[in-house]
């Protein structure tokens, strides 16, 4: 098997895409926060004392999917045509879950900058809520769906 971002020589390199064709491509991926539920009922309260807590997480995650070729090497940039970053509160389980949509049209995938804008969004909600819960864990990342190129649909199972 040869690594395709790398060249004969070992060195790293950027997979070359432009033989490949443009279709709409569309990623979806999850993450979770878990927090003490008086943090929670806090966020949903709006009384965290930095704002909106999940409006400016989902500005993060959106302004991160246009970053992500700055933060991981050897990713294309994309135009990206839409992002959609929802939250699930879940007070029983003392969470939140993430949920975030990433479409292109394109010649490769946008699985990384969905991963990117969740990650941020997580982190986001870390940071606006920290003065009040540091035991808070960011949890679960991962690719859900994935549409379009070669390689098709992807649909998690679990």
């Amino acid at each position: 098997m040869s690594l395709t971002h790398f060249d004969e020589m070992g060195r790293a390199k950027m997979v070359d895409v432009t033989a490949k064709q443009v279709t709409e491509r569309t990623a979806i991926t999850e993450g979770v926060v878990k927090m003490k539920k008086e943090t929670l009922a806090m966020i949903l309260n709006k009384e965290m004392a930095k704002g909106d807590v999940f409006q400016v997480a989902r500005l993060a995650g959106i302004m991160a999917t246009k970053m992500t070729p700055h933060l991981i090497p050897l990713c294309h940039p994309l135009p990206i045509t839409s992002v959609e970053i929802d939250f699930e509160p879940d007070l029983d389980k003392s969470l939140v879950k993430i949920r975030t949509k990433v479409k292109t049209s394109a010649q490769t995938g946008v699985e990384m900058e969905a991963m990117v804008a969740t990650s941020l969004a997580a982190l986001t909600i870390y940071d606006m809520c920290k003065a009040v819960d540091k035991e808070m864990v960011i949890d679960e990342i991962k690719l859900i769906y994935k549409s379009g190129g070669k390689s098709g649909e992807f649909i998690r199972k679990i």
